[in-house]
């Protein structure tokens, strides 16, 4: 019982790392360049989530999950971003922080706890569902490519804007999407990451190495993935040397 307890107080200190990587990532992508050039049907969503890593640093649950559906709505009135990556962000964000409340929270007993990891689970799932779809479309897609698919729905919304406002909106969200591929793909893998932390939890050991894995081949630098599988098949964790402190993947240029 001692060995699990130590096992679990590991997952827990590895899926706040987790939790802590996607708010570094979504701060950094979200606010750098926040400018004229920004679609102004979300920019209310933008501005919201600069509230988001201080919700997290605090476990302020109540107000993480107010303003991820918030901003989900806000996603959600609009074609083009309904189904797009920032609403995986979304979804992977709910699991870590229902994880977080699962392991964190003393007051809960294993019913509110099975509840809180049944409910993590699903929205990793769906956050991998939307990544992949989304990556299915646009990985391999090159400027023009992108422009194709995008603009038949992308100016819905923005009549009232003129011709070169449209434009440069267009233009601009061309190259978010074409920046964000790689960031992504590490998205998913802390998705994958999460739901191996989830299977662990369930002593489903066997989908737990199975999700670990595959989150180790998307982003071969995903540290947690990599020390959770470690941790099940008996191998030392690995720690960061002092080049991967000083410059964490989260600052690679994408």
């Amino acid at each position: 019982m001692n060995f699990f307890r130590n096992k679990t107080t590991r997952v827990l200190i590895l899926a706040m790392c987790a939790l802590a990587f996607i708010g570094i990532t979504i701060s950094r992508f979200y606010y750098k360049n926040l400018n004229n050039s920004i679609d102004p049907r979300i920019v209310g969503a933008r501005t919201l989530y600069e509230k988001y890593n201080g919700y997290a640093q605090n476990n302020e649950f109540d107000s993480i999950f107010y303003l991820m559906d918030t901003i989900e709505s806000i996603y959600a009135n609009s074609k083009h971003y309904k189904d797009s990556y920032e609403t995986g962000v979304l979804y992977n964000n709910r699991a870590a922080s229902f994880l977080i409340m699962a392991f964190n929270v003393d007051t809960f007993d294993r019913t509110v706890q099975d509840s809180l990891i049944f409910l993590a689970e699903k929205s990793a799932e769906q956050s991998v569902e939307i990544y992949t779809r989304w990556l299915n479309v646009f990985r391999n897609k090159n400027e023009e490519e992108i422009k194709d698919i995008i603009s038949p729905d992308f100016y819905s919304g923005l009549e009232n804007f003129s011709p070169d406002q449209k434009k440069r909106y267009l233009k601009n969200r061309i190259k978010e999407l074409m920046d964000s591929r790689i960031e992504t793909e590490r998205r998913l893998s802390v998705s994958y990451t999460n739901l191996g932390i989830i299977c662990r939890h369930k002593l489903e050991y066997e989908s737990a190495a199975n999700y670990y894995t595959r989150a180790i081949e998307l982003w071969d630098r995903n540290l947690t993935a990599e020390n959770n599988l470690n941790i099940l098949l008996n191998r030392p964790l690995k720690k960061r040397n002092f080049i991967q402190k000083l410059f964490p993947p989260d600052r690679d240029k994408n």
